[in-house]
């Protein structure tokens, strides 16, 4: 007897709307941002920070560690694995097509990182946050460009699809090289025993889930205390996972994606959210606002990241180097370069590191970042509204 065909119940359809992580991000800042101005901000601030009373890892004490050093490292391990299936069969995977969306991530890295620095310059401390405007946060920027709807060509969304993923790319780079302290060599080396062990699995070519799953934490342990950052981890034990499609076109890396991603959007990165968004705005004043840091941020995200992307479209499109997204005109790439300037969860896991032992630095980026974001959020929204509708 077959089963009948059921038809999708309207949370499922909620659930499958591509919008809905990016907009459950946006609410859990909400609520973290009121939370943390509340009566309630010092039992909000104790449940993330309070030492906790018992942690089968010494290194992370509290919630808030457990959430930037260990569930982020399986938000970067989702995002290694959406890096290698894009370079193995995806957007990345032929030269011509991605030697664009590659020119527009690394342009809309460093001219960020130039209005920030040029903004923060002359001010002791701040240099270390230069890539805090750096990356793009994929669930925002997608949610928005979700929202538009009809007026974006494919070719847009999958640009900018291909674009935060190599920008996601280009922070782990950033992290592994510019805010490492203090490396712990015995540590260092039983990490990269770890890594060959998964390479070897790979070489085998191992199928089962299992034993990638068991090195992966091994391997977060190892970097975790090695001195270099913990997430660092995920990306390397992602890029292990076979990608070799089967004879019914799957493999363990696409059964981990398919598993791991709604975790991803649905708990990892709100919960993320939740736990560093929150800005104490009544103990900061109006000149917090304007101070050096939040403008430096809200510049770098807001004006940097569409200057450097649209640059790298544009020219590279007018030097014949490689041509704009099909069926995009002026008004859609510049609401996509707009969009790119959304940088939120990267950002506040960069600002975490830059300034580790400042929280009112902290407390004044959040407030570039959530200001930088969502001016970018709302303009790209915009320009894409009233850009003409792609021709069929």
């Amino acid at each position: 007897m077959t089963t009948p065909h059921r038809k999708p119940t309207a949370l499922r359809r909620v659930l499958r709307h591509e919008a809905t992580p990016g907009l459950l991000l946006v609410a859990c800042a909400a609520l973290a941002i009121a939370l943390a101005n509340s009566p309630l901000q010092h039992g909000w601030h104790g449940l993330f920070h309070a030492a906790l009373p018992f942690t089968p890892v010494p290194r992370l004490g509290t919630a808030h560690a457990w959430i930037n050093d260990g569930l982020m490292a399986l938000f970067f391990f989702v995002v290694g694995l959406e890096i290698k299936r894009e370079v193995v069969h995806g957007a990345l995977a032929d030269p011509r097509r991605r030697r664009l969306p590659v020119l527009a991530a690394l342009a809309g890295m460093a001219t960020p990182a130039l209005v920030y620095l040029t903004l923060a310059q002359g001010h002791p401390g701040l240099a270390r946050g230069w890539a805090i405007p750096a990356a793009t946060d994929i669930a925002f920027a997608m949610g928005v460009l979700a929202l538009v709807g009809a007026r974006v060509p494919p070719s847009i969304r999958l640009f900018l699809l291909t674009v935060a993923v190599v920008d996601d790319l280009g922070a782990v780079v950033v992290i592994a090289l510019f805010y490492t302290q203090g490396v712990a060599w015995g540590w260092l080396g039983g990490a990269l025993a770890v890594l060959a062990a998964l390479v070897a699995c790979n070489r085998a070519g191992v199928s089962r889930i299992a034993p990638y799953g068991l090195l992966a934490l091994a391997l977060w342990l190892c970097v975790l205390h090695s001195g270099v950052h913990a997430t660092v981890a995920g990306v390397l034990a992602a890029l292990c996972v076979p990608m070799k499609l089967d004879a019914h076109g799957d493999s363990p890396l696409l059964r981990l994606e398919h598993a791991l991603v709604p975790v991803n959007g649905f708990f990892v990165v709100p919960l993320f959210g939740m736990a560093n968004a929150g800005v104490e705005l009544g103990q900061m004043g109006l000149e917090a606002v304007f101070a050096p840091l939040p403008l430096a941020i809200a510049g770098g995200l807001f004006v940097g990241k569409q200057l450097g992307v649209l640059a790298a479209v544009l020219g590279a499109d007018r030097l014949g180097i490689a041509p704009r997204p099909k069926g995009a005109g002026p008004l859609h790439i510049w609401g996509m370069a707009l969009l790119c300037g959304i940088g939120f969860t990267m950002s506040l896991f960069i600002t975490e590191l830059a300034f580790p032992g400042s929280p009112l630095l902290v407390e004044e980026a959040k407030l570039g970042i959530l200001g930088g974001s969502l001016l970018s959020a709302l303009a790209g929204a915009l320009v894409l509204r009233l850009a003409p509708r792609p021709q069929d």
